[in-house]
């Protein structure tokens, strides 16, 4: 009976896990390939680094490898940010932002690629910037219908807002051709909070005959550093930015009773027997009264489980507490 009682107690505890991924890692982007396995990037300031797991939840134990590190000098060697890992036409891509230490009027989006099947392995050849209409950052890209749509989120319209979110077509993964759409800026309190108005970290899910376009607003410093959420049919003009209906408030925010403050620059993923969305973003444990949020490494990154409403919309729930027991996604052994 004792063996029995301790088998079902390990077996307990090898099906939870805690939040955070890590101990710091802003800005988190998690693909899942069809490989079977899990690629993690994160804003490491002055250089690039993946993460390879089979598992979303034992990426802190895992495989780590530097990919990319910017030349001494340039207009792309500093303040590098918020790289996307991306699987596009048999290849991989990473689009990052960056500047040559001026202000924001010089940052812009980089890409690099790589051939190899394995993108711990292989060379990364840096692309050069997308050419984007406006200075800005965080690049990601929609897939759909055979097309290349590039999100990112642009400056230009000083003092009213500090960024918003732009889609352009995409003639190739680096290049971009027509307009840029303005689709979505920051004209409400809830996106306004920190002292500037901010509308950032654009990333897209599909599902139910919907595209969701889930943003961060507010600065993100804030504790009210939020998401946010535009929806499309997939069957619209995507282009056109009256096919975008915006939620009127925060989808996701934080939680002073589970200690989670300014949640935000998130992206998607789903569990490995792909039967469950998970939602994977970056928060702080303490608020802003109790310490420097300009600290963005003390950002880490953590992930919890989406549900689904019956109008085939996103339920993403409260903000979990660290460092308590969750169950793990779906599959994972």
């Amino acid at each position: 009976m004792e063996t029995q009682t301790h088998h079902i107690i390990t077996s307990q505890k090898s099906e939870m896990f805690m939040n955070p991924l890590l101990e710091s890692g802003p800005d988190p982007y998690i693909y899942k390939h069809t490989d079977g396995y899990y690629y993690l990037t994160i804003t490491l300031s002055d250089h690039i680094a993946i993460w390879k797991c089979p598992t979303i939840t034992g990426i802190s134990t895992t495989e780590k490898k530097i990919i990319w590190s910017p030349p001494a000098e340039g207009p792309y060697s500093h303040n590098i940010w918020a790289p996307e890992i991306h699987f596009i036409n048999g290849k991989w891509f990473i689009y990052f932002t960056a500047n040559d230490g001026g202000g924001d009027d010089t940052r812009q989006i980089y890409v690099l690629e790589n051939s190899s099947q394995n993108p711990l392995l292989g060379k990364w050849h840096f692309r050069g910037a997308v050419n984007t209409d406006h200075p800005g950052l965080d690049g990601t890209v929609l897939q759909h219908k055979d097309e290349l749509y590039f999100l990112y989120s642009g400056y230009g319209y000083f003092p009213d807002y500090g960024s918003a979110l732009y889609m352009a077509k995409m003639e190739n993964p680096w290049t971009l051709i027509g307009e840029n759409i303005l689709l979505s800026a920051p004209a409400d309190e809830w996106e306004k909070q920190g002292g500037m108005a901010i509308n950032e970290g654009p990333i897209i899910l599909k599902r139910n005959g919907k595209i969701f376009l889930v943003f961060s607003a507010s600065a993100t410093w804030s504790d009210d550093y939020c998401l946010g959420m535009l929806t499309a049919s997939e069957t619209a003009n995507l282009l056109d930015p009256d096919s975008w209906v915006k939620h009127p408030g925060p989808v996701f925010s934080k939680s002073v009773k589970n200690r989670v403050f300014s949640p935000g620059h998130n992206s998607f993923t789903q569990s490995p027997d792909g039967t469950e969305d998970w939602i994977v973003y970056h928060a702080f444990s303490f608020s802003e009264d109790e310490g420097d949020h300009g600290l963005g490494r003390l950002r880490n990154p953590r992930v919890q489980k989406i549900n689904w409403k019956p109008d085939g919309t996103p339920n993403f729930g409260t903000p979990l507490p660290a460092y308590t027991p969750m169950v793990k996604p779906s599959g994972e052994v």
